[in-house]
Formats: structure tokens, C-alpha cells, sequence
């Protein structure tokens, strides 16, 4: 691991996934609350009757019918003619868009960090499968160096291209590291200009809606403390149709209790910073104001769960302190996002 500004930063793609952790995501695969149509064919059995060799059903045979599908054992029991049914196998798309905003790279553990290992998690799932696997990442220094393998300067946004196949893992792991903490990442935030607050959530998530290509699983990974609120960028999502979006709502132990912090110092009277606006003020940190925080807090997560809900997306808090291995395998398999 790099140290940097006190932050643990990865340096290299063992230390995105390490080898005990994937030998337990072999096992799983993508899963989705919907049945999509993908443009090739991959490892998913569908609803829908194509030309596979798992047999499903029977139907009769009508002229104009493919006479290589019919049961001529059938025919020669019944007298009648059938054709045989097979289960369709479907390929499904994976696209993670990961917040690299500067309130995203903040917390303890950091939540950047925590949120690009989810990102190489979730892609490794997807390539193992012979998925096709896409990743954004959002919220970058717009005035950095372009890198990765396609970068909108204007919004911040570095984007990979759909892969497909375990060959592809190295490449999604460099994406990651290289876009991050390359000579273009987060590590010269303070060189380069930090999109609007809120215009880089929700402008990135508009943008990968307007680029959609196929149908399939997004999973979007960030904070959501997003200052002119997150609204826009979901619903846009939503609307553009063809996704079943997975919201991972990455917190540090300390945003979801500040008493955690105050033990730490926290308490009296403080001037606080805005990491993305860099607004400051001067508050007097007391028992009373944490437990009116706290309970903002829960308010805002349980308002973005419902906003989620209602446009059948599914919602996730994470604590940037939870195990990766437990997130997988137990919280997202549970919720039905792996299996």
C-alpha cells in the first residue's frame, strides 16, 4: 500500500482483490430482478425459448417450423408432430460507475479505497462469467492529465469500455489504479479543478444514461452526499431503461457516528471545511448537535432508500470498515445482487 495524506491507497491490483477473496467470487455470478435480452450469447439461462442445449418444453409443430427441432421419439409414440423448446442463454452487462469525488476519498477507512475495491470486486464477478463489463469513474480533477483509456475532461469522467473474459482482469485493475492514483487520479486533486459540486454525480450519471449500450446490472458506488441532490442522476437511470441499478451508499464509520469522532477530539469549538465546495464554518461540536446529526443523517439515507425503491432500484449502506468478503458474499448475495 501507498501512505498518502494518511489514506492507505492501493498500488497494485493484489491490493484491489487478493487471491483468498477470489477464489470465493469464482463461485458467484451476476443476478438481476429482471430478464434481459443481450446482444450476444453468454453463461445465463433466460425465460426466454431459443436454441440452446438446455431442453425446456414441448409445443406443436406448425408449418413453417424448423424441422431439425422435431421429437421424431414423439412422433413415433404419439403420432403426432412436436417441436422441442430449449432455454435461451443470455448475456447480461455489468456497468459500475464509481464516485472518485473528494468526498468520496475522505473517512476511516477511506471511502474511495473501500469503493474502488467493491469496483474491481463487482468486474471480476462479471469477466469470470464471460460478462460484459463496463466501468465509470465520476468526479475526477477535471484539470489532471488525461488517463485510462478514455477521459471527458469537462466532467471529470474516465471511462472503460465494455470487456469481456477473465483475459480483461489486469485491464480493469490498471483502469482503476491509473484513473485514481495515477498521474491523472485523485493524488493531484489539489492541482487540478474539482467538478461543481453535484453537477459531477449527477451530470456523470446523466451522461452514462444518454451512452447506454445493451441492458444489464449498474451498480453505482458513492456517498450520495451530493449537494444539489442526487435526484437528477437517478432519474435519469431510471428513464433511460435497460438497467436493474444497484445504489451502494458508501459511509465511513465516523459520517454514521460522529461520536466515534468526538472521542477522537471532535468536540468544542471547530471550524469545518467542505472538502468539495470549500465552504467553511465555525460550529461548537456538543452531545446535542451529534444526536440532531445523527438523526439528519438517518433521515437523508432513509429518503434516498425510498427515492431508490420507488424507481425499483435497489439501495445498500455500506461502512467503509466492513469486510469486503462479507459485503459480497453475505449482504449482496442476501439482497440478490450475486448469488
Amino acid at each position: 500500500m501507498l501512505i498518502g495524506s494518511g489514506r492507505e491507497r492501493p498500488a497494485r491490483i493484489e491490493d484491489l482483490i487478493d487471491s483468498a477473496l477470489v477464489a470465493r467470487l469464482d463461485a458467484l455470478d451476476l443476478r438481476s430482478r429482471k430478464i434481459f435480452t443481450g446482444r450476444l450469447q453468454g453463461e445465463r439461462r433466460s425465460k426466454k425459448r431459443g436454441q440452446s442445449v438446455e431442453f425446456d418444453d414441448y409445443r406443436d409443430y406448425v408449418p413453417g417450423d424448423d424441422l431439425r427441432f422435431i421429437d421424431w421419439n414423439a412422433y413415433a409414440r404419439l403420432d403426432r408432430l412436436f417441436i422441442k423448446l430449449f432455454l435461451e442463454e443470455e448475456d447480461l452487462a455489468l456497468h459500475v460507475a464509481l464516485d472518485a469525488s473528494a468526498s468520496m476519498d475522505a473517512g476511516s477507512p477511506n471511502k474511495l479505497v473501500f469503493g474502488s475495491r467493491i469496483a474491481m470486486a463487482m468486474s471480476y464477478i462479471g469477466l469470470v462469467k464471460n460478462n460484459r463489463v463496463g466501468m465509470t469513474i465520476f468526479g475526477l480533477p477535471t484539470g489532471a492529465r488525461e488517463t485510462g483509456e478514455s477521459r471527458t475532461a469537462a466532467l471529470g469522467l474516465a471511462h472503460l469500455s465494455d470487456r469481456r473474459g477473465r483475459r480483461h482482469l489486469r485491464a480493469a485493475g490498471r483502469f482503476l489504479l491509473e484513473s485514481l492514483w495515477g498521474s491523472g487520479g485523485v493524488g493531484v486533486r489539489a492541482g487540478g479543478a474539482a467538478p461543481a459540486p453535484g453537477a459531477a454525480f449527477n451530470d456523470a450519471l446523466v451522461t452514462i444514461a444518454r451512452g447506454r449500450r445493451g441492458r444489464g446490472v449498474m451498480v453505482v458506488i458513492s456517498d450520495f452526499l451530493v449537494e444539489d441532490g442526487y435526484e437528477r442522476g437517478l432519474r435519469a437511470l431510471a428513464a433511460a431503461g435497460g438497467y436493474d441499478t444497484v445504489c451502494l451508499q458508501v459511509l465511513s464509520p465516523g459520517e454514521i457516528d460522529p461520536q466515534k469522532e468526538s472521542e477522537s477530539g471532535l468536540m468544542g469549538d471547530l471550524r469545518l471545511t467542505d472538502v468539495e465546495s470549500g465552504k467553511a464554518a465555525e460550529v461548537t461540536m456538543t452531545a446535542a448537535l451529534v444526536r440532531q446529526y445523527r438523526k439528519r443523517l438517518e433521515t437523508y439515507c432513509a429518503d434516498l432508500h425510498s427515492y431508490c425503491l420507488a424507481r425499483e432500484m435497489a439501495h445498500v449502506l455500506c461502512r467503509s470498515d466492513t469486510p469486503l468478503e462479507t459485503l459480497i458474499l453475505d449482504t449482496l448475495r442476501r439482497r440478490g445482487v450475486v448469488g
